[in-house]
Order: structure tokens, then C-alpha cells, then sequence
């Protein structure tokens, strides 16, 4: 039996490499040469081209194509229909199979839905690209970037919360997680959990709507 689950419609190309408890749904397919890691969820209509390089725990939603030059990290969210390229200058008359341009998508980086991707560009770890966003240019750790052409916002925690009123040490906190967070000459860092570190189990599973964290306390 496969340690990884195909759906009958799903194709899978001989050389392609998938870690155990991947899951592939419908209409997908994974092409030769392509490297994908355990426990990754693909949904309906996605593809992905021979070396492309994925990590674990990596989630793509629908209707998403991810080309040659494209290296994912682990836990890293690709929203609905977000676009991703690998030529900045394409030409249908000029090969440049052999040019493809890198994009590094950090660990923990989420891509909103209808977000475009400009090849050649790091998303830094745990950054949050709104939806319907365009990136042209690399996104810092933790930043929260938006708009045609994206731009920093603001800062998200690791948990996907606006971090934002700190305190005289210039410490934020993590309304979910209760995680600090502090700049240090330009650079976000968690002060309690190391980014290549697990989220301990206890803070791996949400038991509360975004919106509950927004309301204020009752008086």
C-alpha cells in the first residue's frame, strides 16, 4: 500500500517523490522530478512541475500551479488560485526552459487567495501576503504585506494575528498564543519559541475565531 493517498482522478508521475501521509486530491498532478515532503495536503486542480522542491506539512488549496524553480519549506499555506511564475520576462518564441528564476517561500509563509507571486523573490518565514495581493519584491520575516504592488503593512504573529501597541520594550504579543515579539534593528524575532522551532501541541490547534480575538473584552 502507498504511504501517501491519491485520489483515482489524481496523476502521479513515475519519479516523482512524495513523503508519507501526503494527500492528493482531485484532478492534480504531480509531474517527474518533483520532491514534495510528508504529511502535504494538495486540493482540486493543482499541479506541480518536476523540480519543484516542498516540505512538510505544506497546505495548497485550489486551482494552484506551482513551475520548475519554485522551493517551498515546511508548513507553508498557499491560498485558492495564488499564482506563482518562474520568468520575469516570458516570451512564447524564446525558450527559457534552462532560465528559470528561483522563489523561495520560506517556512510558515502564508499566500492569500488570487495572490500573485513575481518570480525571483524570498518570502521570509511566518510572512502573511494578503489576498489578491501582487509580491514584486522579497517580504521580511513576519511581515504582513497587500496591495498591486504589495506592501509591508504591518507585522503577523507565527499564529496569523496583527501584532501591533508595544509595550515601553517594545515588546508585542501574540493575542492567541500569548508568544512575544520584538524588533531588533529592523527584524522581527519570537522571544519564546525559536522559527525553526514546533509550535508546542498544545498551541497546534485553534479553538477560537479570528473575530473573537478582535472583539473587546467585556467591561
Amino acid at each position: 500500500m502507498s504511504e501517501y493517498f491519491k485520489h483515482e482522478s489524481a496523476y502521479v508521475d513515475e519519479g516523482a517523490e512524495i513523503g508519507a501521509g501526503t494527500r492528493i486530491w482531485h484532478f492534480s498532478h504531480i509531474m517527474k522530478g518533483a520532491k514534495i515532503g510528508e504529511r502535504c495536503i494538495f486540493g482540486q486542480n493543482v499541479n506541480v512541475d518536476g523540480g519543484v522542491a516542498i516540505g512538510r506539512n505544506v497546505k495548497v488549496q485550489n486551482n494552484v500551479s506551482i513551475y520548475t524553480g519554485t522551493v517551498i519549506e515546511d508548513d507553508v499555506f498557499l491560498g485558492p488560485s495564488c499564482v506563482l511564475t518562474n520568468v520575469t520576462n516570458p516570451r512564447s518564441q524564446i525558450n527559457r526552459h534552462s532560465l528559470y528564476e528561483k522563489t523561495l517561500i520560506r517556512r510558515g509563509a502564508t499566500i492569500g487567495a488570487n495572490a500573485t507571486i513575481v518570480c525571483g523573490v524570498t518570502l521570509g518565514r511566518y510572512c502573511f501576503v494578503a489576498a489578491g495581493s501582487v509580491v514584486t519584491k522579497d517580504v521580511p520575516d513576519y511581515a504582513l504585506v497587500m496591495g498591486n504592488p504589495a506592501r509591508q503593512k504591518g507585522w503577523m504573529s507565527r499564529h496569523g494575528h496583527i501584532l501591533k501597541n508595544p509595550g515601553t520594550d517594545g515588546v508585542m504579543v501574540c493575542p492567541e498564543s500569548g508568544f512575544r515579539y520584538r524588533l531588533d534593528a529592523g527584524i522581527l524575532r519570537c522571544l519564546d519559541l525559536d522559527e525553526e522551532s514546533p509550535l508546542p501541541e498544545s498551541l497546534a490547534k485553534g479553538h477560537k475565531a479570528y473575530d473573537d480575538f478582535r472583539r473587546p473584552a467585556a467591561g
